[in-house]
């Protein structure tokens, strides 16, 4: 008996990314993120049931109600289930109601919205028999505790480890009120995504939502970026521009790397936050904020307030709602929680099937220390899931350097991880010689640059500096077409 195929209207990824493995096989899962997506992919697969996310509809929910009825009269025979949010607008709310079309309202779980699919989905397959203990002995013990999770609109975040169960739930807390947040981890440990988070789930998240690199841009550019700046104001402001403190209106601004600051910005960014008030540059009118600002940095800001390049009224007045994102090494029982997610996502994505996960990536996964935390995680995975041809993903479809456990550095210099060097006798025994080790370190530039490039193989030869017949011949040789 074939399996039902239900289509998730959404534009939340880890949404549709997730249901397959709580259906455990139960249906065929895709993913739509507009309705005319869907129309073409039904001219060629009809879809059994469609979930329709509407947790981002506008305050009337107009839009959202037109979609819910061509979705109704075009596809009649399809079982419908409804996201929305906890506020369901009135004309959404009533079109639904009239249809008697299951409703999952405000946060999203597995038991939830498998109960709203229960029409969709045919009968419950029997219990398999588990494996022996044996095949997974060298994995460690699921931790059948409770998750600490924080759920938004669009994103989810969960962790098992009890440090970070707490920061979870004081950051959801203090997301509800008109607070500034700080955020310290090391680069790739969440914290734009835990920032787009909190905008979720604050009484802004209708707002916009501005991030903003300090660390990206000149020091003379940055004051403009977040003030403005008024017509000749300096040699190429050659219009009036609106800065980041205004446009993003009632929502939430997040100001990264915030220790790259000069003294002058510091003065200013305390004054945002104490009074709201702020010029642009080159003005005498005073404005003001009306955001939500979250800080994050890269580095602990104490040391630096010790060494003179950090002022300490501001240091003071950011660490009273200071959260402290913990390294993923510091918490390994997430990291095949996170591996799991990633693949589901990713053969989604890619279009890979994989039927199988030999324990041997997880080992893997488990023992390198992860210098880039979830996002070299990530990538990492990612990498493995394009280059599995046989529906098993195991270690060997990841990067030498995983499995070796030659981590590159953190950005926090005082952190010294293990393997962070790569010897000769780390390596397997056909990569020790000078030729071998060169060819190991090429084919790893030539695979970060194809996933800087996205894939693209004329970007990548341009910035490598070679052809694309030499980039061609030099991904054959190292096993890496697809």
């Amino acid at each position: 008996m074939s399996h039902p195929v239900i289509v998730v209207l959404s534009r939340d990824q880890q949404l549709a990314s997730e249901l397959p493995g709580w259906l455990h096989g139960r249906a065929d899962v895709r993913a739509c993120d507009s309705l005319e997506e869907l129309i073409d992919l039904s001219r060629w697969l009809e879809p059994q049931g469609i979930v329709a996310d509407f947790r981002r509809a506008g305050p009337a929910g107009v839009h959202e109600q037109r979609t819910f009825d061509v979705l109704l009269g075009r596809w009649p025979s399809a079982k419908l289930a409804v996201l929305t949010s906890d506020e369901c607008p009135e004309a959404l709310e009533r079109s639904v109601t009239s249809a008697q079309v299951p409703v999952v309202k405000g946060r999203v779980d597995r038991q939830r919205l498998l109960h709203a699919l229960q029409d969709m989905l045919g009968p419950e397959p029997e219990a398999v028999v588990a494996p022996p203990a044996s095949s997974a002995a060298h994995l460690p013990a699921v931790d059948e505790s409770p998750l600490g999770v924080l759920t938004g609109i669009s994103r989810r975040f969960e962790t098992s480890s009890s440090q970070f169960k707490q920061v979870l739930a004081d950051l959801e807390v203090a997301a509800r009120h008109d607070v500034t947040i700080l955020l310290i981890g090391e680069t790739g440990a969440g914290k734009t995504y835990l920032s787009r988070l909190i905008h979720e789930v604050s009484p802004r998240r209708h707002e916009p939502f501005m991030p903003l690199a300090c660390g990206a841009l000149p020091a003379d550019l940055i004051e403009s970026e977040l003030f403005g700046h008024v017509k000749g104001s300096f040699t190429s402001a050659h219009a009036d521009k609106e800065g980041k403190f205004i446009a993003a209106r009632r929502g939430s601004i997040l100001l990264d790397e915030i220790d790259v600051l000069g003294p002058e910005q510091q003065v200013k960014l305390l004054r945002v936050i104490e009074t709201g008030e702020f010029e642009p540059v080159g003005s005498n009118q005073t404005l003001r904020c009306q955001a939500r600002l979250i800080v994050a940095s890269n580095l602990d800001l104490q040391p630096l307030v010790e060494q003179g390049r950090f002022r300490p009224d501001l240091y003071y007045r950011l660490n009273m709602l200071k959260f402290v994102i913990p390294p993923l090494r510091h918490r390994k029982m997430d990291i095949i929680p996170l591996a799991r997610k990633f693949i589901a996502q990713f053969a989604l994505k890619h279009g890979v099937p994989i039927e199988h996960t030999d324990n041997s990536l997880f080992q893997s996964l488990l023992e390198y220390p992860w210098p880039g935390n979830v996002r070299e995680l990530e990538h990492v995975v990612q990498r493995a899931v394009i280059y599995c041809r046989d529906r098993v993903l195991s270690a060997q479809h990841l990067p030498p350097h995983i499995l070796s456990g030659a981590a590159g550095p953190t950005n926090d210099p005082t952190v010294v991880l293990p393997g962070s060097s790569l010897t000769p006798a780390m390596l397997p025994p056909e990569n020790r010689s000078l030729g071998g080790q060169i060819a190991l370190t090429e084919k790893e530039i030539i695979e970060q640059t194809l996933f800087k490039n996205s894939f693209s193989r004329t970007k990548t030869a341009c910035e490598l500096g070679i052809s694309r017949v030499t980039l061609y011949n030099k991904m054959k040789k190292y096993g890496m077409l697809r």
